[in-house]
């Protein structure tokens, strides 16, 4: 019931019930009196029942006026002093403090919305600490990154000093082992670059109507021209009777495949090396499977792939561990489209990354 509803109510109970028991008592004073105990009308017993009749309806007004007043106030000060201390527990931290309230009356409404806003208050507070945690290890994990190349520079450079690289051909390999590492530096700035950009949605996408099949169809036979020479099988299945028209980005959606299959040119430890794109066509998205029969993962590792500078390999091994941006940086790209991305796997079977991208609306492609 609602406050405005229980006050209305109150105020016509302190007028009824005392009408109500007035009677009452008129009534059973007047049975006693004159009844039971034969007293005159027109006596000295009239008069008493008068005294009795006005005490009585004096007792009556005021228990039912104070009965009605403690209780209608007791329902309102009551959540109201909740909700002062929720206040209170909020403000000095506490946001384990609930206060749901099972009332559908305006209090209740404003204790569960109340509630609703110290939920929020708590994720926003955990979402805050995980940030935190990801930014301590994104630092540390820079400046390992860093520091490992640079570390490798310093020595060969101290070496060349030194005149360690006494010869063309060691002084050769050794300018070559510099511009390598100064090489693998700049792209691990790049991409660092480009994740705190897609991170920040920094950087615009300049979508268009893009035919999957032709794309991928194009792509593969690139890649195949590439591959086939390190003994690598690569398949493409689709089915050209469907459409494959989505709405993408050109140049990042070529930055999503050649991070997910360079993912996968890593984790190879087959001498029969395979793999497997292919596209399904859906009402409103197109789903892009890319697979291959490397190593896997197990299935603890899946839900992680996609974070910021994880490794499958705990090394830290740059031929094997990469930047640890790419999954990243991929789905960053994804989301930035509107869909989603995911994989699948298994030890020693292989890994399958799926991602989809949306169709455009309202229109039809002959």
């Amino acid at each position: 019931m609602s406050i405005k509803k229980r006050l209305l109510f109150s105020n016509i109970a302190m007028i009824i019930i005392p009408i109500v028991f007035f009677f009452l008592i008129e009534l059973i004073l007047g049975y006693v009196i004159f009844y039971i105990a034969d007293g005159d009308p027109e006596g000295g017993y009239l008069g008493t029942f008068i005294k009795l009749r006005f005490i009585g309806l004096l007792l009556i007004l005021v228990i039912t006026n104070g009965l009605l007043t403690y209780f209608v106030s007791k329902s309102i000060i009551n959540p109201i002093r909740k909700l002062s201390r929720a206040a209170k527990e909020i403000s000095n931290g506490n946001l384990e403090f609930s206060i749901k309230s099972t009332k559908n009356d305006e209090l209740g409404q404003l204790s569960n919305t109340f509630e609703s806003m110290r939920v929020n208050l708590k994720e926003a507070e955990e979402l805050k600490k995980r940030y935190e945690e990801s930014r301590k290890e994104l630092i540390a994990s820079i400046s390992h990154d860093l520091k490992t190349p640079m570390t490798s520079i310093k020595g060969y450079v101290r070496g060349i000093r030194d005149g360690v690289a006494n010869t063309p051909e060691k002084m050769e390999h050794y300018m070559d082992i510099i511009y390598t590492k100064a090489n693998d530096m700049d792209q691990l700035i790049d991409e660092l670059f480009l994740y705190s950009k897609l991170d920040l949605q920094g950087i615009p996408f300049e979508f268009e109507n893009i035919d999957l099949h032709l794309y991928f169809k194009d792509f593969i036979d690139e890649l195949r021209f590439d591959l086939e020479r390190d003994n690598w099988a690569v398949s493409y299945t689709v089915n050209t009777e469907d459409s494959y028209i989505v709405m993408a980005d050109r140049e990042k959606l070529k930055r999503v495949v050649m991070n997910i299959v360079q993912n996968s040119l890593k984790h190879m430890d087959k001498e029969k090396k395979e793999m497997q794109f292919i596209l399904q066509s859906e009402s409103d998205q197109v789903v892009v499977g890319i697979k291959d029969n490397g190593k896997g993962m197990d299935a603890m590792v899946i839900p992680f792939i996609f974070d910021s500078f994880y490794r499958t390999d705990s090394s830290r091994n740059s031929t094997t561990g990469g930047s640890g941006l790419g999954l990243a940086i991929a789905k960053r790209i994804v989301e930035g489209h509107g869909g989603t991305i995911r994989a699948e796997s298994k030890p020693g079977e292989g890994t399958s990354v799926y991602f989809t991208l949306k169709k455009p609306f309202n229109k039809k492609v002959t």
